[in-house]
Protein backbone atom coordinates (compact mmCIF):
# COMPACT_ATOMS: atom_id res chain seq x y z
CA UNK A 1 0.00 0.00 0.00
CA UNK A 2 1.30 3.42 -0.93
CA UNK A 3 1.89 6.13 1.67
CA UNK A 4 -0.42 9.14 1.63
CA UNK A 5 0.17 12.63 2.96
CA UNK A 6 3.32 14.39 4.08
CA UNK A 7 5.83 13.11 6.66
CA UNK A 8 8.64 15.51 7.59
CA UNK A 9 12.09 13.91 7.87
CA UNK A 10 14.27 16.94 8.66
CA UNK A 11 13.91 20.71 8.93
CA UNK A 12 16.43 23.51 8.66
CA UNK A 13 15.19 25.87 11.39
CA UNK A 14 18.34 27.95 11.23
CA UNK A 15 17.59 28.88 7.60
CA UNK A 16 14.52 30.97 8.45
CA UNK A 17 16.57 32.76 11.13
CA UNK A 18 19.58 33.47 8.89
CA UNK A 19 17.77 34.15 5.60
CA UNK A 20 14.79 36.15 4.36
CA UNK A 21 12.80 33.71 2.21
CA UNK A 22 11.76 35.21 -1.15
CA UNK A 23 10.16 32.17 -2.80
CA UNK A 24 9.87 28.41 -2.19
CA UNK A 25 9.97 25.45 -4.56
CA UNK A 26 9.22 21.75 -4.11
CA UNK A 27 11.90 19.58 -5.69
CA UNK A 28 12.30 15.84 -5.95
CA UNK A 29 15.62 14.34 -4.85
CA UNK A 30 17.53 11.71 -6.83
CA UNK A 31 18.58 9.09 -4.26
CA UNK A 32 19.93 5.55 -4.08
CA UNK A 33 18.14 2.74 -2.22
CA UNK A 34 20.06 2.81 1.06
CA UNK A 35 19.54 6.59 1.32
CA UNK A 36 15.77 6.14 1.17
CA UNK A 37 15.92 3.40 3.81
CA UNK A 38 17.97 5.65 6.09
CA UNK A 39 15.49 8.50 5.54
CA UNK A 40 12.57 6.21 6.41
CA UNK A 41 14.23 5.80 9.81
CA UNK A 42 14.06 9.63 10.10
CA UNK A 43 17.80 10.19 9.89
CA UNK A 44 19.02 13.27 8.01
CA UNK A 45 20.60 16.65 8.73
CA UNK A 46 20.14 19.85 6.72
CA UNK A 47 22.49 21.91 8.92
CA UNK A 48 25.20 22.77 6.35
CA UNK A 49 23.14 22.03 3.24
CA UNK A 50 22.79 24.41 0.30
CA UNK A 51 21.92 24.14 -3.38
CA UNK A 52 23.78 25.26 -6.47
CA UNK A 53 22.93 25.51 -10.16
CA UNK A 54 25.63 23.98 -12.39
CA UNK A 55 25.24 23.48 -16.16
CA UNK A 56 21.46 23.89 -16.03
CA UNK A 57 20.98 21.36 -13.21
CA UNK A 58 20.29 21.98 -9.52
CA UNK A 59 22.47 20.10 -7.00
CA UNK A 60 21.99 19.70 -3.26
CA UNK A 61 25.30 19.84 -1.41
CA UNK A 62 26.13 19.24 2.25
CA UNK A 63 23.01 17.19 3.05
CA UNK A 64 24.00 14.50 5.55
CA UNK A 65 22.15 11.18 5.29
CA UNK A 66 23.93 8.66 7.55
CA UNK A 67 24.74 5.22 6.19
CA UNK A 68 21.96 2.65 6.48
CA UNK A 69 22.76 0.40 9.46
CA UNK A 70 21.75 -2.83 7.69
CA UNK A 71 23.41 -1.86 4.42
CA UNK A 72 26.31 -3.81 2.97
CA UNK A 73 28.81 -2.87 0.28
CA UNK A 74 25.89 -1.12 -1.48
CA UNK A 75 25.81 1.63 1.17
CA UNK A 76 25.99 5.26 0.07
CA UNK A 77 28.41 8.06 0.91
CA UNK A 78 26.78 10.21 3.67
CA UNK A 79 27.60 13.69 2.28
CA UNK A 80 27.52 13.09 -1.47
CA UNK A 81 26.13 15.69 -3.88
CA UNK A 82 22.53 14.87 -4.85
CA UNK A 83 20.57 16.05 -7.87
CA UNK A 84 17.35 18.00 -7.33
CA UNK A 85 14.54 17.39 -9.81
CA UNK A 86 12.79 20.55 -10.99
CA UNK A 87 10.99 21.62 -14.15
CA UNK A 88 13.14 23.37 -16.77
CA UNK A 89 11.27 26.68 -16.39
CA UNK A 90 11.78 26.63 -12.61
CA UNK A 91 15.51 26.01 -13.09
CA UNK A 92 15.79 28.89 -15.58
CA UNK A 93 13.94 31.18 -13.15
CA UNK A 94 16.31 30.14 -10.33
CA UNK A 95 19.36 30.76 -12.53
CA UNK A 96 18.12 34.30 -13.30
CA UNK A 97 17.29 35.15 -9.69
CA UNK A 98 20.55 33.82 -8.22
CA UNK A 99 22.70 35.60 -10.81
CA UNK A 100 20.98 38.98 -10.79
CA UNK A 101 19.93 39.46 -7.18
CA UNK A 102 22.62 37.70 -5.20
CA UNK A 103 20.08 35.31 -3.70
CA UNK A 104 21.01 31.80 -2.57
CA UNK A 105 19.23 28.46 -2.60
CA UNK A 106 18.66 27.00 0.86
CA UNK A 107 16.83 23.75 1.66
CA UNK A 108 14.15 24.36 4.32
CA UNK A 109 12.89 20.81 4.84
CA UNK A 110 13.12 17.24 3.62
CA UNK A 111 9.94 15.16 3.63
CA UNK A 112 8.05 12.24 2.15
CA UNK A 113 5.12 13.29 -0.07
CA UNK A 114 3.03 10.31 -1.17
CA UNK A 115 5.99 7.96 -0.73
CA UNK A 116 8.53 10.11 -2.62
CA UNK A 117 11.32 12.15 -1.03
CA UNK A 118 10.89 15.88 -1.63
CA UNK A 119 12.94 18.91 -0.64
CA UNK A 120 11.42 22.33 0.08
CA UNK A 121 13.93 24.68 -1.52
CA UNK A 122 13.93 28.40 -0.73
CA UNK A 123 15.22 31.22 -2.84
CA UNK A 124 16.55 33.40 -0.02
CA UNK A 125 18.61 36.47 0.76
CA UNK A 126 20.91 36.58 3.78
CA UNK A 127 19.74 38.65 6.75
CA UNK A 128 21.93 41.20 8.46
CA UNK A 129 22.44 41.03 12.24
CA UNK A 130 20.07 43.93 12.91
CA UNK A 131 17.34 42.23 10.84
CA UNK A 132 17.65 39.14 13.05
CA UNK A 133 17.38 41.28 16.18
CA UNK A 134 14.29 43.04 14.80
CA UNK A 135 12.65 39.66 14.09
CA UNK A 136 13.37 38.44 17.62
CA UNK A 137 11.99 41.67 19.13
CA UNK A 138 8.85 41.42 16.97
CA UNK A 139 8.33 37.79 18.00
CA UNK A 140 8.71 38.69 21.70
CA UNK A 141 6.27 41.60 21.36
CA UNK A 142 3.71 39.36 19.61
CA UNK A 143 4.07 36.77 22.36
CA UNK A 144 3.49 39.44 25.06
CA UNK A 145 0.39 40.69 23.21
CA UNK A 146 -1.01 37.15 22.95
CA UNK A 147 -0.41 36.61 26.69
CA UNK A 148 -2.22 39.85 27.52
CA UNK A 149 -5.16 38.90 25.28
CA UNK A 150 -5.31 35.48 26.95
CA UNK A 151 -5.34 37.04 30.42
CA UNK A 152 -8.07 39.49 29.40
CA UNK A 153 -10.18 36.65 28.01
CA UNK A 154 -9.87 34.79 31.31
CA UNK A 155 -10.79 37.89 33.29
CA UNK A 156 -7.43 38.19 35.00
CA UNK A 157 -6.33 41.41 33.38
CA UNK A 158 -4.01 43.32 35.65
CA UNK A 159 -3.78 47.05 35.68
CA UNK A 160 -1.41 48.30 33.00
CA UNK A 161 1.21 50.63 34.43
Amino acid sequence: MKEQGRKVIAQNRRARHDYAVIDTYEAGVALVGTEVKSLRLGRASLVDAYATVDDGEVWLRGLHIPEYTHGSWTNHEPRRTRKLLLHRKEIERLIGKTREGGATLVPLSLYFANGKVKCELALARGKRTYDKRQDLARRDADRDVQRAIGRAAKGRMREIR
